[in-house]
């Protein structure tokens, strides 16, 4: 392995779950920050804004500040600014991350013209069928599917929770659409945060618990992938997967002995 000189790391299932710290994280952090390892959070969340995600974190002890934090809403904002200037969008999401969606045109269902955009973000309560239905419509008539991520669940301190992904299969097989996804595994998001921390892709490193979105996303763009066994981790979709992890580790605990 050529020497890492940056560190990318997912979040949910990576350093918490239900936000409290996963055994060793914290003191895992601290010994990557020792060492002078520029590192970015990167995460497909999109209940919290980055400054509530970092507020969050220190506050359970991690060395992190806001800066640190890649979040999918932040990238979608700039895809949407780039891609849709002026748009129209409706936003399907659970969580209020609007802070994080600067320079985009949020509208409400039902508030004057319809919306040019759809833009999923994470699931939740908010996904009902009115919601649903109510964008399937918007589809039909020709607005365009921005979705945040595609993951189809993600874990909490009482097990699996379904995500978007679910609810974007049958939506883009009913209105025949295909979304266009701005987090992971999205490339654009990996160039993103190189980007943001100044770094090769043959010198940085991706942990996550995601096989498909973390660590086989990463390894197409060069990034060296670590999977952990924790978080939303499945023995069955390791074995499925259609990649091979350059590393497997119980634990982020043992990412700075893999370092070192």
């Amino acid at each position: 392995m050529e020497r890492i000189r940056a560190v990318l790391i997912d979040i949910d299932g990576v350093l918490t779950v239900s936000w409290k710290p996963l055994p060793g994280a914290v003191a895992a952090m601290e010994r990557l920050r020792a060492a002078g390892l520029p590192l970015a959070l990167v995460t497909n969340n999109t209940s919290r804004t980055r400054a509530s995600i970092a507020a969050k974190l220190a506050g359970a002890g991690f060395p992190v500040g806001v800066d640190d934090i890649l979040t999918a809403p932040a990238v979608t904002a700039a895809y949407l600014q780039e891609h849709y200037p002026g748009a129209r969008c409706l936003l399907l999401n659970n969580g209020d991350v609007r802070d994080d969606l600067e320079g985009v045109t949020l509208v409400d269902e039902g508030e004057g013209e319809p919306p040019d955009v759809v833009v999923f973000g994470g699931a939740g309560s908010t996904f009902g069928y009115a919601a649903l239905n109510a964008a399937f419509r918007h589809l039909q008539r020709g607005a365009r599917l921005v979705a945040m991520h595609r993951n189809l669940y993600w874990r909490t301190a009482e097990g699996l929770d379904l995500d978007t992904g679910a609810f974007l299969l049958g939506l883009e097989r009913a209105a025949r659409v295909e979304a266009e996804v701005t987090g992971k595994p999205a490339e654009a998001f990996f160039a993103t945060a190189l980007a943001h921390l100044g770094t090769a892709p043959s010198r940085t490193l991706m942990v996550g618990d995601d096989i498909e979105s973390d660590v086989l996303a990463a390894q197409r763009s060069g990034i060296t992938g670590v999977l952990v066994k924790t978080g939303k981790y499945l023995p069955e979709t390791h074995r499925a997967a259609d990649g091979t992890p350059d590393h497997v580790l119980d634990s982020f605990a043992g990412l700075p002995a893999l370092l070192e």
